[in-house]
């Protein structure tokens, strides 16, 4: 059990893992399920583990260049719960004004076509930005304001 911990910590020292994640890595080197839940719930009870604070990080790091939605899943997909996510999604600020950011620093126009506007469309779509932040992003055009 020391050695679980202590490559717990090794990991942690890196970079902040989710509960779902660590355990993932910490598996195959634990002898039972029961003394990995114990390290982690002791990693918890120590504030040395905790899914709000990755999900506040991850949310830090992703907002840039990625939508609601993408990060959402992502952070589904290292086990983090809905209630941390929603509590770590306002970190990321304005969802229609980084997708506007992400539309200009990618485009150099308002699109000329419609097939244009599709696949600009599609593009941020693919990054994770909803229908209305793509709207508006799309409104505001080069200028940056809503008209």
């Amino acid at each position: 059990m020391p050695d679980l911990r202590v490559q717990a910590l090794k990991l942690l020292t890196r970079r902040d893992h989710s509960r779902a994640e660590l355990r993932a890595k910490l598996a195959s080197e634990a002898e039972t399920s029961e003394a990995l839940d114990a390290v982690l719930d002791a990693l918890q009870g120590e504030r040395l583990l905790s899914d709000q604070r990755y999900a506040m990080q991850r949310v830090v790091a992703k907002a840039r260049r990625f939508g609601d939605t993408r990060i959402k899943h992502d952070l589904r997909l290292h086990g983090v719960g809905e209630a941390d996510i929603a509590a770590a999604l306002p970190e990321g600020g304005n969802e229609a004004d980084r997708c506007h950011a992400v539309w200009a620093r990618k485009f150099a126009g308002l699109p000329q076509s419609p097939a244009e506007r599709g696949k600009q469309m599609r593009f941020l779509q693919y990054r994770g930005f909803s229908i209305e932040a793509i709207q508006q992003a799309m409104r505001r055009g080069l200028g940056g304001e809503d008209e």
